[in-house]
């Protein structure tokens, strides 16, 4: 006669239980990191937009009027080739030149995953946001 003799190994009921734990921790911790990837995507816009309106005045000084476009600064090396394409860290960058101004707007690529708010700078060098649409020389500045 065979004695029964207990396998090693995990039952069923120990895996549910430590694939409910690892589901539990899951959902404190993405929204956590999920938060956590906008606040730098939108830390990085507004550090590009900081970057603009500097490179802006050394173009100006250099070439005598503000740069036509991204791709301008880019070509000066002023610039690097990611921000000059104008989509950088989820956010798209949106640079208009009239006249003897310049002004550029940051906007998420996909609002509320890539960030939540819009930004704006121009040649007064005071950046600018509005949480709910594009934001324009008229929204809050930034603290």
């Amino acid at each position: 006669m065979k004695s029964m003799r207990r396998e090693q190994g995990f039952t069923l009921i120990e895996l549910m239980i430590v694939v409910a734990i690892i589901a539990i921790i899951a959902a404190i911790a993405i929204p956590s990191l999920l938060n956590a990837r906008k606040a730098g995507n939108e830390a990085s816009a507004i550090s590009s937009l900081r970057t603009l309106s500097t490179v802006n005045e050394q173009y100006r000084t250099r070439f005598q009027e503000y740069a036509d476009d991204l791709g301008d600064l880019e070509s000066a090396g002023y610039i690097d080739s990611v921000l000059g394409a104008g989509e950088k860290s989820g956010y798209e960058f949106d640079y208009d030149r009239t006249n003897n101004t310049w002004s550029c707007s940051a906007s998420p690529v996909s609002a509320g995953n890539d960030g939540d708010r819009h930004f704006f700078i121009d040649q007064s060098a005071v950046i600018r946001f509005n949480a709910t649409s594009a934001a324009r020389v008229t929204s809050a500045p930034i603290d």
